[in-house]
């Protein structure tokens, strides 16, 4: 097992700010309706900021607002109130031209209130009241006035011209209640759906980018790894637009919006408060700085546990045989608990910071309040705030916190997604291959390997390798395993360009055809052919639109397959499990043959196809060879000498040279490594020693179609 170091997945994948760039660029193809949840989000946050201004008239205007001086009138009506035989109207309800008598004061004192028959100078201070005197203490003095206590009920009279201003309130409070849960609804709607609309085409374009890619991208990358990028960490690149889009759009909007109704209230006490953001900001790139480098271990272990797992399942069988379970679980129990111990790490930074910073700032800034608001009352300047005013900057301000809790709670989910997101772009930006629409017509099928040399690194596979493959001949290619037979089909496939060299199809450069077109006319059967989940007609058309029914049809009953696929409940529409595991391996070939069949190729490709093939089956797949090679250019690449007897051309390789080539007849004619290696075939090799030859060291090669054992 690896260390930590020294993993290439554990290094940061693509710089933060090349990442929200890019991810910027994918939020523009759902700009509207991205757009749309922004102005929800607005429209929601003003609306839910409103309820503590109407929280501050409801105790200003109505429910202190009785303390406001009232004034003796002669006409009875709406907003007057009648005690001890006398009607009184608060000053700010009468209308212009509208006569006002003596004036009068309602001031409460403890849980009570009192009724001061005279204007009051200073009604604010510390008051008391004692055998039907009113006491006012100020900084200035004190005052004192003749007052009756009132009874609940003479209480509630002058509450109640109140009452309909109160309702009025309560319902424009629930109006802007229903907007702010419709705009909420709409938000969370138009975010996760533009999300899902990023996400399905970010998936798209690295799925589309992954088929792109050279064969050789894949020889040190598993496969488990490569499903990792196109599940998991597009799944937490979709959490980033969800959950942190949401919570730091939200968030950022919601404190522009508190911070304006915190100036609109009282502009100095904002000021101060404003020291909470640059604390915010400087929390938010600390933290990252941190967990950004939990975060790309932690990616990275999550990909290798795909890639262990993926093997695992793969091979099942071989680790069961084998008994290597207790190693397999010992390998993956080791890469999971690294992965667990990452994961603890950004947990308790997670927990030692989040609500611990969150608690901290609303502290400090309740702390401010209250010595401010003290502060104003001691120089006598409490008028200055009402309490209204001082409940409303409470509650907005107790709000600010709502949206930091949510952001620094979503700070885990941004590294985290910010991660994926490198590794994902990472992928994207690995070299592909151009990919040409349309076709060409189809070539003859003439094939020219000219001093051909090449090598996947260092070390030269194949040398100076030359020969010509003429339309309708059969070419087989025999050696011992490494002797660069799959190679020269990874050639020709342009899997790999040569070094030195140059291969030609009807007198044509391969380097100047698109790889598209040359493989449009190339056809394969591997010695463990690959079936897709589907059915038997779907593995042989590959869903191509150009492949009818009938010549499905007509390709499986020329190749023989209707014999041995006859017994089937479902016949050609049997369904097929991943890669045909419930049908037998004469079955999986006789399909292949029929694929290849199907699409028509002008060159075939035959891997060692009747190597897992028992006798009987053999026979009806020899047939079927006959039928494929017909009018074809066909390579085959053969350790079972017996099946290439009647090649037009065996071309023997040994360590990457071309040491004997002519039929079956000529070499055995020969009497050099072929005739041995026949010989030893066929049983007659007990005096002979054999020709095997050992690769040179150093040697490397990496076979796309290997045969058995490799090549």
């Amino acid at each position: 097992m690896e260390t930590n170091t020294g993993r290439p997945e554990d290094a940061a994948e693509v710089p933060n700010k090349k990442v929200a760039r890019r991810l910027f660029q994918y939020a523009l193809h759902a700009k509207g309706t991205f757009i749309a949840a922004i102005i929800a989000l607005a429209i929601g946050v003003g609306a839910e900021l409103a309820s503590p201004f109407i929280a501050k008239m409801m105790i200003d205007d109505h429910m202190m607002g009785i303390e406001n001086p009232y004034y003796e009138t002669t006409e009875a009506g709406d907003g007057t109130v009648s005690y001890q035989g006398s009607q009184y109207k608060r000053g700010d309800r009468f209308t212009e031209g509208e006569s006002r008598g003596d004036e009068v004061r309602v001031l409460q004192v403890g849980r009570g209130f009192v009724f001061v028959d005279q204007a009051v100078a200073v009604p604010e201070g510390d008051r008391s009241f004692e055998n039907g005197m009113l006491t006012i203490r100020t900084a200035g003095g004190t005052d004192t006035y003749p007052a009756q206590r009132l009874s609940k009920q003479e209480l509630f009279d002058f509450y109640e011209p109140e009452i309909p201003g109160i309702v009025q309130l309560i319902l424009l409070y629930l109006l802007f209640l229903a907007v702010s849960i419709a705009m909420e609804f709409g938000k969370t709607y138009w975010l996760q759906s533009s999300a899902n609309r990023v996400i399905q085409k970010l998936r798209l374009d690295l799925y589309a980018h992954i088929q792109r890619l050279p064969v050789h991208f894949f020889d040190n990358l598993p496969a488990g790894k490569v499903v990792s990028r196109v599940t998991n960490d597009t799944e937490a690149v979709k959490d980033l637009f969800i959950a942190v889009l949401s919570n730091f759009t939200t968030g950022i909007v919601y404190i522009t919006g508190i911070y304006v109704a915190l100036f609109i209230l009282d502009p100095r006490l904002a000021a101060v408060s404003l020291f909470i953001v640059p604390l915010i900001v400087l929390w938010i790139y600390l933290y990252r700085k941190v967990a950004t480098k939990y975060n790309t271990i932690i990616r990275s272990r999550l990909s290798e546990l795909n890639a262990i797992i993926n093997e695992s399942i793969q091979g099942m069988s071989i680790i069961r045989v084998f008994r290597r379970e207790k190693q397999t679980r010992q390998e993956f129990e080791e890469l999971n608990g690294d992965y667990l111990k990452h994961q603890n790490r950004m947990l308790n930074l997670n927990s030692f910071t989040s609500h611990n910073l969150v608690n901290v700032l609303r502290n400090i800034s309740f702390t401010v309040v209250i010595w401010y608001f003290g502060s104003s009352t001691i120089d006598g300047a409490a008028s200055i705030i009402s309490l209204g005013a001082l409940y409303a900057f409470v509650d907005i301000l107790g709000r600010l916190f709502q949206p930091i809790t949510g952001m620094v709670n979503q700070l885990a989910v941004l590294d985290s997604a910010m991660v994926s997101a490198g590794r994902v772009f990472k992928l994207l930006d690995e070299p592909g291959e151009n990919v040409t629409d349309g076709g060409m017509p189809r070539y003859k099928g003439d094939v020219k390997f000219d001093s051909v040399s090449f090598a996947y690194k260092k070390d030269f596979v194949l040398k100076n390798i030359s020969f010509e493959a003429k339309q309708g001949q059969t070419v087989a290619l025999v050696g011992h395993t490494g002797s660069g037979k799959s190679s020269i089909i990874n050639l020709l496939f342009r899997f790999y360009d040569p070094q030195k060299g140059s291969i030609t199809i009807d007198g044509q450069s391969v380097r100047d055809l698109p790889k598209q077109h040359i493989r449009q006319h190339m056809g394969i059967v591997l010695q463990d052919p690959y079936l897709f989940t589907g059915t038997i007609a779907s593995n042989v058309s590959l869903g191509d639109e150009r492949i009818s029914r009938e010549r499905v049809e007509r390709a499986l009953r020329e190749v023989g397959a209707d014999k041995i696929l006859a017994d089937l409940p479902g016949g050609f529409d049997e369904p097929v499990v991943e890669k045909g595991s419930t049908l037998s391996a004469g079955q999986r070939q006789l399909i292949s043959f029929a694929r290849a069949l199907a699409f028509d190729p002008a060159i075939l490709i035959l891997d060692e196809a009747t190597a897992n093939i028992d006798t009987e089956t053999e026979a009806l797949i020899q047939s079927a060879l006959n039928v494929l090679k017909q009018g074809r250019t066909t390579f085959v690449i053969a350790h079972r000498l017996s099946t290439i007897r009647s090649a037009d051309q065996i071309l023997v390789l040994h360590r990457g040279e071309i040491v004997e080539r002519g039929d079956h007849d000529e070499l055995m004619a020969l009497g050099g490594r072929y005739f041995q290696m026949y010989q030893l075939q066929q049983g007659g090799g007990d005096s002979i020693t054999p020709v095997t030859g050992k690769p040179e060291s150093g040697f490397e090669a990496r076979p796309v179609f290997g045969g058995a054992g490799g090549d």
